[in-house]
């Protein structure tokens, strides 16, 4: 005799779960499918190569110091310069890829958990605990990114730990806004109500009904708020809050350069092409990513 569980897995299969089918495979050949979302794809390739190889092939430290060339224009010997204290430009930006990346993308990790998670659980419950969750939600929501990621440091002060939290406290709200908005109109369809008819507990509904339908927003929303987080951080080390010297963070970078533009201007320009070339990837490849998770895959 058939299961309760087991009859609502298998009705459950042709609605909510349909969208998983392709796998991981088939959404990146999604990717290709199109010159953007292909560019932006392999943009975020390279730069991920870079952050897990690069700093073990380049030819000088990060914070190596060669007074003898200083301010050294891109040549051979160094690629994209030298900067006034004697430092490879480029080992340097290829050392930062994986502070950056690692620095925004735990973050956003932390923020798509948190939000997934209170996302989920509230909308489910409904009542007084969402609306209390999102009132507070909508409190943080009320500053800019940047000028409560401000406040916070401001509070708890410099470091990479400090980093990971604001970006954490400041999209956790809107990933939860996305995954709120997905399950209010997922849990009125008839999959869910078929589930609870067969007696199913709120937990594997909310699990195994409701959260695949989730994800593909969820995927969506979680490579913009990278691409986010990649800007702020990298903000954050320009003014001098985020990540500290001598590290070879891009944003600090850019700031320590900035006096001597006109002595070392490839110091500049280096780091902030990385950044820009970086966030412009992951936005055509988050892009490419929704049209190719509309598109059933």
């Amino acid at each position: 005799m058939t299961s309760p569980r087991a009859a609502g897995a298998t009705f459950v299969g042709g609605g909510a779960r349909s969208p998983r089918r392709r796998g991981a495979l088939g959404v990146l050949r999604s990717l290709y499918d199109r010159p953007a979302s292909a560019i932006g794809t392999s943009g975020v390739l390279v730069f991920l190569a870079l952050a897990a190889v690069g700093p073990l092939v380049t030819p000088y430290g990060p914070t190596e110091q060669v007074l003898l060339d200083r301010a050294q224009a891109p040549s051979a010997a160094h690629w994209f310069g030298t900067d006034r204290l004697g430092r490879d430009v480029f080992s340097r930006v290829v050392a930062g890829a994986r502070d950056i990346l690692l620095l925004a993308g735990g973050g956003t990790a932390l923020a798509v958990l948190l939000g997934t998670a209170t996302g989920l659980w509230t909308s489910a419950r409904g009542g007084w605990i969402e609306e209390v969750t999102f009132r507070l939600y909508d409190a943080l929501l009320a500053l800019p990114a940047l000028l409560l990621a401000l406040l916070l440091l401001g509070t708890v002060g410099p470091s990479r730990s400090s980093v990971l939290l604001v970006i954490a406290v400041a999209y956790t709200p809107i990933v939860a806004r996305v995954v709120r908005s997905v399950v209010l109109s997922v849990k009125a369809r008839e999959w869910v109500a078929a589930a609870r008819l067969q007696g199913e507990s709120p937990r594997w509904i909310l699990l195994r009904e409701i959260l695949p339908s989730v994800l593909p927003a969820l995927a969506v929303e979680s490579a913009l708020r990278f691409s986010y987080a990649i800007f702020l951080v990298a903000s954050l080390g320009f003014l001098g809050v985020g990540v500290q010297p001598p590290s070879p963070d891009w944003g600090l970078m850019v700031a320590e350069a900035r006096d001597y533009v006109y002595l070392t201007p490839w110091s500049l320009a280096f780091p902030a092409a990385a950044i820009s070339g970086l966030v412009v990837s992951v936005n055509l490849a988050a892009d490419g990513l929704g049209r190719a998770l509309r598109s059933g895959a």
